[in-house]
């Protein structure tokens, strides 16, 4: 064999290695994720049906060492007192007045003081039938020369569900039940039974959608003031519809403000939008022209809204969370570095929480523009470095994909590091789903949507959503009602 042959061979010999090695790693990488994915902890994940079932027994384990680590430290736990305004009940337990005599003089004891010890009471739920009385009155004499016959009744008094029996306390809580605790109404229909009351679920579906529709005109006026926001945030989960043509359809999230009540200017909006799609015209139609900041994943579809598109970190974190997981066992590599450097941006994010919007845009510009300049100076640096088909090249070729997006937030100081507000927004949803699996029509999903959204906007105002729902039944169903008045923030000043 010629040398020129030989030293083709040998570099062919050497390619093909060089495939197959790459080829290895991607499926020990495969492999080590799919391990981490069946039987790692997760810190974003939540407590699947088994572990609930389990927690009472875990959080007994637990004990035992919050006990020793109290012991040590000489400090008595503090239980949080109960609330003031709940209703209450004092017994008062004194001796007998035989006993209110000193054993040593016989003289009359006199009172020094008290302990007090409270202990909480759990009333169980009561069901009681209101019934409505409307007398009829008519005139004797009228009566007899048969000339006129005069009835006069009190007008029927109003209803939210028009010759039906539920109550908005009733209608209430069976919104709440499935929408904010995840109680399916096969469920709620067993609960009903053990007082004596046959409440088929389809009754109940029936009155949901009945109740979606009576607060659509809220749902619309909570839309029109999200999409005036100057920063909105996105994401979308898929949901089962049994009677729809796709296998797939998607319950999109929209939300503006925080988690909870807060000093500024943005109102707390939590907006679900049931679509059959996940198309990015489903975006488009629900944002309309709206061309402010919207904080999303990295999802293609929302590059058709005309919003000012802002990255999430917690994404691309994710991504090279997945590449650390990926490494061999005890390996430190590139997925490290990139990890500590995101927590430095991470940091500066804690550390700014509470100061003003544009308090926060100038301390990105100081210190967080530096730390991203050098992480996209490493990320340029190592893509010619590392094979693109690994976890670690996936990260590295999605972090600067998404880099013009990623490093938007040092922009303004009202816009967020991640799209987490979002996620979190969406959570109460996925875990309701694992609850009831799927709607059965585009029309129930279309009023969970709705209802999903009053339950998570009154939350995210620091309202109670029973009381809050219960008060928007009684106020919708009346002929003149100001939607204005029915908003969460309104309804906070009462």
């Amino acid at each position: 064999m010629e040398t020129h042959d030989y030293q083709q061979r040998i570099a062919e010999l050497e390619s093909q290695v060089e495939q197959l090695q790459s080829r290895n790693q991607y499926l020990e990488e495969q492999f080590r994720l799919a391990q981490q994915k069946q039987f790692g902890a997760s810190t974003e994940g939540c407590p699947g049906q088994g572990e609930l079932f389990n927690e009472a027994e875990e959080l007994v384990d637990e004990a035992p060492v919050e006990k020793e680590a109290i012991s040590y430290t000489r400090n008595k736990p503090k239980r949080k007192p109960l609330p003031k305004d709940l209703p209450r009940e004092v017994v008062i337990h004194d001796i007998a007045d035989a006993d209110k005599i000193c054993d040593c003089c016989q003289g009359e004891l006199h009172r020094i003081g008290e302990d007090t010890a409270e202990k909480l009471e759990f009333i169980p739920a009561k069901v009681k039938v209101i019934e409505h009385v409307r007398p009829k009155y008519a005139c004797r004499a009228c009566e007899k020369d048969g000339t006129h016959n005069t009835i006069k009744q009190a007008p029927v008094p109003n209803s939210v569900i028009p010759k039906g029996y539920a109550t908005p306390s009733l209608l209430s809580q069976i919104v709440t039940s499935k929408y904010q605790f995840g109680l399916p109404l096969y469920r709620q229909e067993a609960m009903f039974k053990q007082y004596g009351i046959e409440l088929s679920r389809q009754t109940m579906a029936d009155w949901m959608i009945k109740c979606a529709h009576l607060l659509q005109p809220l749902y619309d006026r909570l839309h029109e003031l999200i999409l005036q926001q100057s920063v909105i945030q996105a994401d979308e989960t898929t949901l089962k519809v049994v009677k729809e043509d796709k296998s797939t359809c998607y319950m999109w999230l929209y939300c503006t403000g925080a988690d909870s009540p807060q000093e500024n200017d943005i109102p707390n909006i939590v907006l679900y939008d049931y679509q059959n799609s996940r198309a990015g015209r489903c975006a488009v139609d629900f944002l309309g022209g709206y061309s402010g900041y919207l904080h999303v994943d990295g999802y293609q579809g929302y590059e058709q809204t005309q919003a000012t598109l802002v990255g999430c970190w917690a994404h691309a974190r994710r991504k090279f969370k997945e590449a650390d997981v990926a490494q061999p066992k005890g390996k430190v590599g590139k997925a490290n570095w990139a990890l500590n450097h995101i927590q430095k941006l991470y940091r500066i994010e804690t550390q700014i929480k509470d100061k003003s919007a544009g308090e926060k845009q100038r301390i990105r510009q100081q210190q967080s523009l530096s730390l991203l300049n050098q992480l996209k100076v490493w990320l340029d640096k190592s893509i010619d470095n590392v094979p693109p088909k690994t976890a670690l090249g996936k990260a590295i070729t999605y972090g600067l994909n998404q880099w013009p997006k990623l490093t938007r937030y040092i922009e303004d100081g009202n816009l967020n590091i991640d799209n987490n507000r979002a996620e979190r927004a969406v959570k109460p949803f996925v875990i309701g789903r694992k609850n009831w699996l799927f709607s059965n029509t585009a029309k129930g999903a279309k009023a969970s949507a709705t209802l999903y959204s009053i339950i998570e906007t009154a939350k995210a105002n620091g309202l109670t959503p029973f009381d809050y729902l219960m008060y928007l039944l009684e106020q919708i169903s009346l002929p003149e009602h100001d939607i204005e008045q029915l908003l969460p923030w309104e309804f906070a000043k009462r």
